[in-house]
């Protein structure tokens, strides 16, 4: 456990298995001073409410952000930008807002349309997963020695993006930046095209991850 939280309060939406996984880590870890989270499922957020991973579940989304130092999206990527939409007005000044989808032009895109200037937006792909999903499946040690790829937007702040870096270095996962724009290409054909230098950022843990094609293109990676 840290001996101080790297952030007073974070806030989760989507509490799938990405979701619940970056929760638990959290926790366990100490990395927040309160942890607040939300599911646009009602069964979902009372379940959660029974294992009781959270410091507090909020009813709605403009709710869970509110005076969160870090707001990090865990939803399927057509619903980015809605979720969004919902937060912008009730977002703080100077707060990282972030995402786990695998597909960044378009979170960019969709997120970047509703998010204030005032806030960091960076997204991000942490590249782990399982067959499971829902609020269940997650568990502390997903990220482990998993690789995290960071895509700040134009406006992003260097403090932002370190702060970031940090939150999911103190999950265990292996941290690299890149711009959208390169990020796609990787997931798109698993980093053949790449130079072989940082071909390992892509598909370093292909091993651990499996071949399967779909994992590496997000269809099962950050979307629950």
């Amino acid at each position: 456990m840290t001996t101080r939280p790297l952030f007073p309060r974070v806030a989760l939406i989507g509490l799938g298995l990405i979701g619940s996984s970056i929760a638990r880590g959290v926790k366990t870890l100490g990395l927040a001073g309160e942890l607040v989270v939300h599911d646009a499922s009602v069964d979902v957020r009372k379940r959660v409410t029974e294992i009781g991973f959270a410091d507090r579940v909020a009813e709605t989304a403009a709710d869970c952000v509110r005076d969160a130092d870090i707001v990090v999206a865990c939803v399927p990527v057509g619903a980015y930008g809605s979720v969004a939409e919902q937060i912008a007005p009730h977002l703080k000044h100077g707060a990282i807002v972030s995402d786990v989808g695998s597909v960044k032009a378009t979170v960019l895109k969709d997120m970047g349309a509703h998010l204030p200037d005032h806030v960091d937006f960076i997204p991000a792909h942490p590249v782990a997963g399982t067959e499971h999903s829902g609020p269940d499946a997650g568990f502390a040690e997903l990220f482990v020695n998993r690789w995290c790829i960071l895509t700040p937007s134009e406006t992003a702040s260097p403090e932002g993006v370190e702060k970031l870096k940090a939150f999911w270095e103190g999950l265990g996962a292996n941290v690299e930046i890149l711009d959208s724009d390169f990020h796609g290409l990787a997931v798109e054909d698993r980093g053949k095209s790449l130079p072989e230098w940082c071909r390992p950022v892509v598909i370093g843990d292909d091993v651990l991850i499996g071949s399967n094609v779909r994992i590496m293109k997000g269809v099962t990676i950050g979307n629950g």
